[in-house]
């Protein structure tokens, strides 16, 4: 019933066989910690944790469950945005008919804790309906408190909660496992499969069936992707046939699916608004993107560079709308800068003739030291602006035009920045 941790503290273990006084010792443990009071025991360390996100939630104990239901129409609206809902059939299968048989329920999430789906025993969905544990209810950690639910998407982890470790004490009589279901196209969370019943239904089994369920859900997910992948590449493969030069075809999420004259490559990064024409990558350069049906074709520009921006005007005239304007044959496109970017940008028009990291870790921080940081950065910014960075050392290309508007009063350059490539342009433009 209780594990001792290494500072002494014991953690509380509930489940079958606990019984009464893990409860008792629960109840005293949520007493000291609503108290602020230091005490000898401890829910296990990943309820423990959810409990502190709770408190500094505000959520109160004693509080209803409820919550305030979404409309038929956006729960329906919600179901047709999620994979999960092509998934229900294998979740059903599954979980519902097992959730059943233990008198117990299913329950399907968004990324959000609100209820998509539920399916199970008739009895405990008519109990369900005490606690809001119904289609549309927000069972997040900062709705309802500590739940597998509202943990799992807190955690990103598989979790089960039993009967006090739920930090309502309205949720006391039910237990519940939950796990969180990823896209293994992308890893993003996708959604939360969980089962729910009444404490004394509570199984130790219960979370690795739930978590291997949401596990087989992905596995679903992968099969789909490569039977789409392998239709693209169907359609694709004799268009490259005809196509002279480098080319490839990908997926909406930049997935490879077929590619003619350069190595092939697992993904390529592509804008979040990818529309048909020219368009700049930053690792091809200037390409030529068609349509195909569940992805794109991309021609490479045999070019060179003939479409690449060469004029760059660094637009630090408003603080709070600092950006950076490319323009080339092709047209202009404006990027908007972090404030850091910002300062980063301008100190290489300061030094035209390139910085090395520890150079521009000394304009940025005044400590040469900070490289990695440095490094970093210049990344994350050349994911946007590699067809004008060059490195070794860091500098605008050779033959970019870079110009730089700056505010009206020299006070206002950047007027948040500590950077002493800032600090000084400031102070010498105010000593003229």
């Amino acid at each position: 019933m209780k594990d001792t941790g290494s500072a002494g503290v014991a953690r509380v273990v509930t489940g079958q066989g606990a019984g009464r006084r893990a409860a008792r010792l629960l109840h005293r443990a949520r007493e000291a910690r609503l108290a602020g009071e230091r005490s000898g025991v401890a829910p296990r360390a990943e309820i423990d944790a959810s409990w502190d996100r709770v408190v500094r939630s505000g959520i109160d104990p004693d509080q209803s469950p409820e919550s305030e239901l979404l409309r038929a129409d956006e729960i329906e609206h919600r179901r047709r945005s999620t994979a999960l809902g092509e998934l229900m059939p294998l979740l059903r299968s599954g979980l519902a008919s097992i959730a059943d048989a233990a008198q117990q329920i299913m329950v399907v999430t968004d990324t959000e804790g609100r209820v998509l789906w539920r399916q199970g025993d008739t009895g405990v969905l008519r109990r369900a309906h005490d606690i809001c544990l119904e289609e549309g209810a927000a069972w997040a950690e900062a709705a309802t408190g500590t739940n597998a639910i509202g943990t799992a998407l807190a955690a990103r982890v598989p979790i089960q909660v039993h009967s006090a470790e739920h930090f309502i004490r309205a949720l006391h009589g039910w237990t519940c496992a939950a796990a969180p279901v990823r896209d293994p196209r992308d890893g993003r969370l996708i959604g939360i499969v969980d089962i729910s019943g009444p404490a004394s239904t509570f199984h130790p089994a219960t979370l690795a069936l739930v978590d291997s369920v949401a596990r087989l859900a992905e596995g679903e997910i992968r099969v789909r992707h490569l039977a789409e992948i392998e239709r693209l590449r169907s359609v694709a493969a004799p268009i490259l046939c005809r196509i002279g030069g480098r080319a490839l075809a990908v997926d909406v999420h930049g997935r490879l699916a077929a590619v003619t004259g350069m190595p092939p490559v697992d993904r390529l990064p592509l804008p979040k608004s990818l529309r048909p024409g020219q368009v700049w990558l930053p690792s091809l350069g200037m390409c030529q993107v068609e349509p195909l049906p569940g992805g794109w074709l991309v021609r490479v520009d045999e070019g060179g560079g003939e479409g690449a921006p060469r004029r760059v005007v660094l637009d630090l005239s408003r603080p709070r709308a600092l950006a950076v304007r490319l323009t080339g044959p092709l047209g202009s496109r404006t990027q908007r800068l972090s404030p850091r970017h910002a300062e980063l940008l301008y100190a290489l028009t300061v030094h035209p003739q390139g910085r090395t990291a520890s150079e521009l870790a000394r304009d940025l921080f005044g400590d040469p030291t900070r490289t990695v940081t440095v490094r970093a950065e210049v990344s994350r910014l050349r994911r946007h602006l590699a067809e004008v960075l060059a490195h070794r050392p860091y500098r605008f290309g050779d033959g970019v035009e870079v110009e730089v508007i700056r505010p009206e009063h020299h006070a206002d350059l950047l007027p948040h920045s500590m950077a002493p490539v800032v600090v000084e342009a400031r102070r010498a433009a105010g000593a003229t």
